[in-house]
């Protein structure tokens, strides 16, 4: 391989040196030839682990029900669900005739009677090492299935149509989508979006049915913090396009039927405003933050959708997130105290109130509510010993009905665990809350997994998972940090973690860690996260080494300021809402500088660290995980440093079902032996 050079770069008067700059070109076989080496290391470093690879790897296949059915959603005249068949990668997506509102019976491992097959994922996908579906939409109507398909990961989807009635596949093929789109009310027209060079959907197109004439351009958003998506609301009667930032957003209504109309706006874009809209029958609903940072709902005329009236005011202690509107309620979707929950608001006089749930820690949210004329509201539900569960909640009686609980074989019984709730205190004072579950018996000081993210105000909520069993029954601790950034504790939460305040996502993870230990919970801790959760990861090697036994970083963003100084690159200037602007901001550059896990590597030593990535990533490239890792072995102590990537995958890694549950076996392997925990 020849030697490369290092690129020297000034911003702000200060010169840095990228030694490694050169593996940001994965056209150069140099490259590929520089991961492939990568990935045998990783395989000989790793290779003491392949028993217990092959255990875990069974374990999650023998708890999963693999042939099962989803729980029937009501559409028009139509149940819709998935199922999956056993020995097979991927979904198919079916439909029954409706009769009646009860769902049909479930059956796992037969069909239901008179189902018809939407797509077959197994199918589509033939042989290709990547498939995923990232578009499936029917038409209003029914007749009509529109579907995207993308064979290499790199989320650049091949648009298709299908007649439901006859099974055939229309001759319409559009390459080159985003994800997302949306019918016209009489299935003759399908509005979707394409991105620019920097992976932003940036343009709405509308496309005729069977026309030859060149797709029209709707809408191009040229403000390259903005995004653009294109739907319909629940009630199919508006087309919904929408423009929205890290910050701002602006939608555009068109009614349904007329989809040659012009699109009008709602509220023109106030930067900082952010809203959504609802159709509610002779109203429009919009959920929104003007003077109000957790958000406040608001109804509006259909005929001036800018004239917003109070329905919810501001609460500092709730986060409002959406908003389903039905004939006879409201349903209000909302967060309060680290915990989700849903609100009824009756359109009958009655007052409002919110619906009980028994276990102390849990998530629950709305789930897919097409239908408008109702009594009933369909939720998920789980927690972290609950497997994740659909719910119909019974607007007249108030009674929750089970529908399904997501199977879990090998004798799983959630009285065999428990779960917790800490509070860490971070440098500053506050106090910083932890999800935790472990198998009752375990003993205390136990080797722990330690997972966070904390960024863009997503919240990691209690959540059950099958794989994660496999470490509780070998006596590990999980625990969640739900550090700043995330959306736990409302939007001043997630103000608090970014920006010139990001650090606080560092320090509070590091508090949580050092709480488990301080208060008897955990010995090694071995820490986990992914994308702006990697960079978290990267952070924390730095800043406290000592407190990990291993380190685990998937799709890390690792490499913040190098990628954020550079507008080419996909998504860097929509980003700099969340993290700040470094190419034009002195005291921005020089923040991140501080805190960007590449540039802040250590000569002491680092705990062995593991990082996974995937070559067609078009979120988190490639790039930044192979030159971390390249730099830490150059410069820290410690280790070993290992880097798999994945050359045929996106940022989600491998897509069929199977080799997913093998990446995962190999991630949890890794995790146990750094644990102490790595046998058979």
């Amino acid at each position: 391989m020849a030697k490369k050079v290092p690129v020297e770069r000034t911003h702000h008067g200060d010169t840095v040196i990228d030694e490694y700059a050169w593996l940001r070109d994965k056209n150069d076989p140099d490259t590929i030839a520089y991961l492939e080496a990568e990935n045998a290391y990783t395989e000989k470093m790793t290779a003491h682990l392949g028993g217990l690879q092959e255990t875990i790897f069974q374990e999650i296949k023998g708890r999963t029900l693999e042939t099962d059915l989803s729980v029937p959603v009501r559409k028009g005249a139509w149940w819709y669900y998935n199922r999956t068949e056993e020995g097979k990668q991927y979904g198919i997506q079916c439909r029954v005739a409706a009769d009646g509102d009860n769902p049909p019976e479930l059956r796992p491992g037969e069909p239901l009677p008179g189902e018809q097959i939407l797509l077959d994922g197994n199918e589509l996908a033939g042989d290709s090492p990547y498939f995923s579906i990232g578009t499936s939409i029917v038409s209003p109507d029914g007749t009509k299935l529109a579907y995207s398909t993308d064979y290499t990961g790199d989320e650049r989807f091949t648009l298709r149509f299908k007649d439901l009635t006859t099974g055939e596949l229309l001759p319409d093929e559009i390459p080159g989508v985003f994800y997302g789109g949306a019918w016209s009310a009489d299935g003759s027209t399908f509005f979707y979006t394409v991105v620019d060079d920097a992976w932003r959907p940036y343009r709405v197109y509308r496309h005729t049915l069977g026309s030859t004439d060149e797709d029209v351009l709707v809408y191009e958003e040229e403000d390259e913090r903005f995004w653009v998506g294109i739907g319909l609301t629940r009630s199919q009667r508006y087309l919904v396009l929408s423009a929205g930032s890290k910050i701002t957003s602006e939608i555009r209504i068109l009614d349904a039927a007329d989809p040659t109309g012009e699109f009008t706006v709602v509220r023109p874009r106030e930067t900082g405003v952010e809203y959504s809209l609802e159709h509610a029958g002779d109203h429009f609903l919009i959920l929104h933050n003007a003077s109000a940072l957790n958000f406040a709902l608001a109804r509006a005329p259909l005929d001036d959708p800018s004239d917003w009236t109070p329905v919810i005011e501001h609460r500092e202690d709730t986060r409002l997130l959406d908003v389903d509107a039905f004939k006879d309620h409201i349903a209000v979707y909302f967060r309060r105290d680290g915990l989700t929950g849903i609100r009824i608001l009756p359109r009958d006089g009655r007052e409002p109130y919110d619906i009980e749930f028994p276990e102390p820690l849990y998530d629950v949210a709305l789930s897919a509510n097409p239908e408008y004329e109702t009594n009933r509201l369909r939720i998920s539900y789980t927690s972290m010993i609950t497997p994740p569960s659909v719910y119909d909640y019974d607007l007249r009686t108030g009674e929750l009905i089970l529908l399904k609980q997501k199977p879990v074989l090998g004798g799983y019984d959630p009285a065999d665990y428990e779960q917790f709730r800490e509070w860490a205190t971070a440098d500053d004072g506050t106090r910083v809350p932890i999800s935790i579950v472990v198998k009752k018996g375990t003993k205390r000081p136990a080797p722990t997994l330690l997972y966070g993210y904390g960024s863009y105000e997503s919240s990691i909520d209690p959540y059950f998972s099958v794989s994660r069993l496999s470490l509780l029954d070998r006596g590990v601790v999980f625990a969640i940090a739900h550090v700043r950034g995330g959306g736990e504790l409302g939007r001043r939460w997630y103000e608090d973690g970014k920006l010139l305040k990001k650090k606080n996502t560092f320090t509070d993870f590091i508090a949580c860690a050092r709480h488990l230990k301080a208060t008897g919970w955990s010995s090694r801790i071995v820490a986990r996260g992914g994308s702006a959760g990697g960079l978290l990861m990267g952070a924390v090697a730095n800043l406290a080494p000592e407190e990990f036994a291993g380190i685990v970083a998937e799709v890390p963003f690792v490499d913040a300021l190098n990628t954020i100084l550079d507008p080419s690159l996909p998504l860097t200037v929509i980003e700099w809402d969340e993290w700040g602007d470094p190419l034009h901001d002195r005291e921005v550059y020089a923040y991140m500088k501080s805190y960007s896990p590449y540039e802040n590597i250590g000569p002491g030593p680092y705990p062995p660290i593991l990082a996974i990535t995937s070559l067609n990533d078009t979120r988190v490239l490639f790039h930044e995980p192979a030159k971390w890792i390249a730099r830490l072995r150059d410069k820290a102590g410690g280790g070993p440093f290992l880097l798999k990537t994945e050359m045929g995958a996106g940022h989600g890694g491998r897509s069929g079902r199977y080799d997913a549950w093998r990446e995962e076996a190999f991630a949890l392997s890794w995790i146990l032996d750094q644990l102490g925990c790595g046998t058979v």
